[in-house]
């Protein structure tokens, strides 16, 4: 992630990052130096492995600080829409069809950080999120898989 770059959010995503933000700052920050302060406490550092493991879990804590907080810095907030829009955009929820199957499988059109297939939440940045992204109702778009190209059909948009 480019320093300046904008992060796309929904404002759940905001709050989830907050609350992860608070317990790695408040929680886990004070505990892992209590953990420090002990090992240090033990002596001889070099070969001291409970100090190596809390200095190795400091720098993965200390970078997802970082990252969160730059995230929060350059969050760009994808409102709800209030009416549904004829085109699909940030925030979209899209129901499509694979063509050749019956079943219909609905999307929620996030940024890369709240990606989420599993839950049902693409990014913008995915080939099916760019895909589909400005198309309408009745559109078809076409997305190259590992498995060749597949066509979907855009049923609907909310």
């Amino acid at each position: 992630m480019t320093q300046n770059q904008p992060v796309y959010l929904t404002p759940e995503g905001v709050e989830k990052l907050k609350e992860e933000l608070d317990e790695l700052v408040n929680v886990r920050r004070p505990a892992l130096a209590e953990r420090l302060r002990k090992a240090i406490q033990q002596g001889d550092l070099s070969e001291n492995a409970d100090y190596q493991v809390a200095k190795e879990e400091q720098g993965f804590l200390e970078g997802r600080i970082q990252q969160i907080e730059s995230m929060l810095r350059n969050a760009v907030i994808i409102e709800e829409q209030d009416e549904p829009s004829d085109t699909v955009t940030l925030g979209s929820h899209v129901t499509v069809s694979e063509r050749g199957y019956d079943e219909l499988e609905t999307y929620h059109l996030v940024g890369a950080a709240e990606a989420d297939p599993m839950k049902g939440k693409i990014s913008n940045e995915s080939p099916l999120g760019r895909a589909l992204l400005g198309r309408r109702v009745g559109d078809e778009v076409s997305v190259d898989a590992p498995r060749g190209k597949i066509i979907f059909e855009i049923e609907s948009i909310e």
